[in-house]
């Protein structure tokens, strides 16, 4: 049988279990109270930084449109051109002239060339480098007798990153050429260092392979920087760069540095003379 004190004592133990376990409960729940709101405030947090970074990028945006807007000047209008700073073309149409071979070699190499492309916005002469580029220059030399040069529009310029005007394609879309290709020549010109084209080089265009150059050339109004795959094979007169200047000065169609010029020029009439 159980004395009184036993039971006492056994009720005073049963309360302790009671408490101990009510402030083990108590501290669950708060352990579990502490998570949810730690959880809550970690996103809100998250989204103010967040919502803080997109605004600051947003504003960023926005402060860069309106610097933008501040560097336009008033006499300027967005959606219009500038005018454009070349005469109209030619009569005369564009030759559908193809061959199925490089012409045979005709040219002097140990004399001078010069080429003189006539164009709507001013004369470019170009001395060749008939001994160190004997297959372009000779190329040149066909085609421009042949006319296939006139009346075809140099379809692009660059003004961001290289600075080139590039023509020599008949179809105006620079897919074009004279159905045969010519070898990459003088591509350790010492003009070309540390793979720049300096200002005044004219070289061919090519498909990115090598000896694929054809009837497309570009001619470097301002030090490009560019591998030398290109062959060098001319050199632009003063006066040449002059007319750069002014066809670069319009800019060109898409805003993004490349595209058609949007001055008018055409290559009215290309000749080569020996000298």
């Amino acid at each position: 049988m159980v004395s009184q004190e036993q039971r006492r004592r056994q009720l005073a133990r049963e309360k302790f279990l009671r408490q101990q376990q009510r402030r083990t409960s108590a501290r669950r729940k708060a352990r579990m109270r502490n998570s949810v709101i730690a959880s809550v405030l970690g996103v809100v947090v998250i989204g103010s930084v967040a919502l803080y970074t997109t605004g600051v990028l947003k504003n960023g945006d926005d402060d860069k449109k309106t610097n933008a807007s501040a560097d336009v000047t008033p006499s300027a209008t967005p959606s219009k051109k500038a005018p454009d700073p070349c005469a109209k073309p030619a009569a005369g149409s564009i030759g559908k002239l193809q061959w199925k071979k490089e012409p045979a070699m005709t040219i002097d190499t140990s004399a001078k060339y010069t080429m003189k492309l006539a164009t709507t916005c001013g004369d470019i002469g170009i001395a060749l480098k008939a001994s160190a580029a004997p297959h372009t220059v000779n190329s040149f030399d066909f085609l421009a007798g042949k006319g296939f040069f006139d009346h075809t529009r140099c379809h692009r310029l660059t003004t961001n990153g290289i600075y080139v005007l590039q023509c020599g394609d008949p179809t105006g879309q620079g897919s074009g050429g004279p159905g045969y290709t010519i070898p990459d020549e003088n591509l350790k010109d010492a003009s070309l260092k540390g793979n720049k084209y300096p200002a005044g080089t004219v070289a061919m265009a090519n498909t990115g392979q090598k000896h694929t150059g054809g009837s497309q050339f570009f001619l470097v109004y301002k030090d490009s920087p560019l591998p030398p795959s290109y062959t060098p094979f001319g050199t632009i007169d003063t006066a040449g760069l002059k007319v750069l200047d002014k066809i670069a000065a319009a800019g060109e169609n898409t805003g993004a540095g490349d595209g058609a010029p949007n001055a008018t020029v055409v290559i009215d009439k290309a000749t080569v003379t020996k000298s």
